[in-house]
Parts: C-alpha cells; structure tokens; sequence
C-alpha cells in the first residue's frame, strides 16, 4: 500500500472496512430473508436460483446452468437430483451429443412460477430500497464481480 500511514494500514484490516465481508454478511442475511419466502413452496435458495434460470430459458444445458449460477458440477448435480425426485424438472440426454444433458421444467416446475411470483416484492419491501435503488445496487455488484473474475494484468 503506497504511502500508507500506519492508522492507514491499521484501519484497512478492521472486519468493517473489508468489501468481502459486507459482500459476505450481505448474501447470508439475504439467505436468510428468502427462507420464510421459499419454505411455503419446498424450496431451498439454491433450488430457487436454479429455476430461475429455467423460467428465463426452458431446456438449457446443465453446463449453461452451471455457468449462470456459478456453481460447478459437483454442486449443481445432486442439487438438479433433488429437484428432479421432488417433481420440478427432468434431466434428459441431448439428442445431438449423449455426453450433454439438458433440464426441462416439469409442470409442476412451471406452476411453481405463479406461486414465487410475490417473492421479490416482498424482497423489494423487506430491503427498504426503491426499485431503482435495488436495480443500481445489483448492477454495481454484477460490475464487481465481473471485475474480480477477470484474469489478472501480466506482471511487467
């Protein structure tokens, strides 16, 4: 750190001058706020994320999946199990390329749309933030994050 005093230096590792921690703080205390939301529907955060992904776009590849969800296949697969033994959608094999599969929304899936669908007003009221607040906020964060996944400058 250039030109840091030693206050400078010590106030850069308080718990509450560090981005990931109110990153971190800020996702648990979101968790916890969909979890009242959800439980009505038998759904868990993470089964919530993945069938918005599919009411976007029905019948994507479990890689495209993983993608959107930043979840890699050793998470995503017992996750898509699960779902499937609860009734919502159906893993198929790609008729072009066996080694691929693909998620469809069962009915029940899709039905499952109409009734999450005053979940995000309820997110929208508990947050306290206009709509354009909110709106800004996650395309702040989506800028962050695609910041941090960025590979690194080569060192000169």
């Amino acid at each position: 750190m250039p030109n840091a005093t030693p206050a400078t230096a010590h106030n850069a590792l308080l718990l509450d001058q560090q981005l990931c921690f109110a990153l971190y703080s800020s996702s648990l205390a979101m968790t916890k706020l969909y979890k009242p939301l959800l439980e009505p529907l038998g759904l868990t955060y993470p089964q919530y994320l993945v069938l918005l992904v599919l009411w976007e776009g029905d019948g994507c590849m479990v890689s495209e999946l993983g993608e959107r969800l930043y979840l890699d296949s050793g998470t995503l697969t017992p996750l898509l199990k699960r779902m499937q033994t609860a009734g919502w959608l159906q893993r198929q094999r790609d008729s072009n390329d066996e080694r691929r599969v693909r998620v469809y929304l069962t009915e029940a899936g899709r039905q499952l749309r109409e009734q999450a669908a005053a979940i995000p007003a309820c997110v929208l009221a508990h947050s306290q933030c206009t709509v354009q607040e909110l709106q800004a906020l996650t395309h702040q964060i989506q800028q962050l994050r695609s910041r941090l996944a960025a590979p690194l400058p080569a060192a000169s």
